[in-house]
């Protein structure tokens, strides 16, 4: 309920402007990309209860049972030109991950781009989306779901090989209203150091928690499966690897899955 979440939202600059709370939608994206046509604000938030077709990177649906996740979406209207937004995903999984440690008091790693893992399970998706709204103005959309009070059986087996919650991974309940809150600041203070240029700490913390630094990663793009090791994270948040040859590419938000070599992570 929004009346929950304010009472745990501490001052925010732009997000959570304004709380929206559904029992049910198909995705909090799309309701949030329908609502940005509609002329929502910056800084909109779009939490649902239930996602019926939840979405993830590069066509995935992301499972999304009644009562039992973090399903939520922020509206923003950046004044920055488009190229300024390229670490978006990353910051979302940081801020995430900050999240999640002040609310279970643990941090998850950070596989790239943007997916939580601990204990070598999934905990949280993010999907971003830019849309232009109906006066032109490019709005962008950043989506998290967070796996909170799922068992086992709430996942279909597919998804259950590689994805948990995080009161099945601690042992003992998570307060969703919290976890948003979290979230929703973390957000916050990550955007508003995209809006200043100040990345230099956020990108120390995501090179600390990238689980996918100095280790194998197999690449899978339209152009086949292609073996690597992750050396580094650039500036932009793109993620360095060395080729078999010792040639080294960047790899973009978007481009390709990375994947460990004996499956979803390390």
């Amino acid at each position: 309920m929004e009346a929950e979440i304010r009472r745990l939202l501490g001052e925010t600059a732009a997000v959570g402007t304004r709380i929206c709370c559904f029992p049910e939608v198909d995705s909090t994206n799309t309701r949030a990309k329908e609502m940005a046509l509609e002329g929502a604000p910056h800084g909109t938030v779009v939490l649902a209860d239930c996602q019926t077709a939840g979405r993830g990177r590069l066509g995935r649906t992301f499972q999304s049972p009644k009562g039992k996740g973090l399903y939520g979406s922020v509206l923003l209207r950046p004044d920055l030109p488009a190229e300024r937004l390229v670490p978006v995903t990353a910051l979302a999984g940081a801020a995430a991950c900050r999240a999640v440690k002040r609310i279970c008091g643990i941090y998850p790693a950070l596989k790239w781009p943007n997916d939580l893992v601990l204990n070598g399970k999934k905990l949280c998706g993010i999907l971003t989306e830019l849309v232009t709204d109906a006066g032109g103005s490019l709005c962008l959309i950043v989506g998290v779901g967070i796996n909170v009070a799922q068992r086992a059986e709430d996942f279909t087996p597919e998804v259950a090989e590689v994805a948990a919650s995080l009161e099945m991974l601690l042992g003992r309940a998570v307060s969703r209203p919290a976890l948003t809150a979290a979230l929703l600041e973390e957000l916050d203070r990550a955007y508003q150091k995209l809006e200043a240029g100040a990345l230099e700490e956020e990108l120390a913390f995501y090179r600390e928690h990238c689980l996918n630094l100095g280790r194998p990663v197999r690449l899978q793009g339209p152009e086949g499966t292609q073996e690597a090791l992750a050396v580094n994270v650039d500036g932009a948040f793109g993620l360095v690897v060395r080729l078999p040859d010792g040639t080294e590419k960047t790899i973009r938000s978007g481009e390709v899955s990375v994947r460990g070599p004996d499956g979803y992570a390390e």
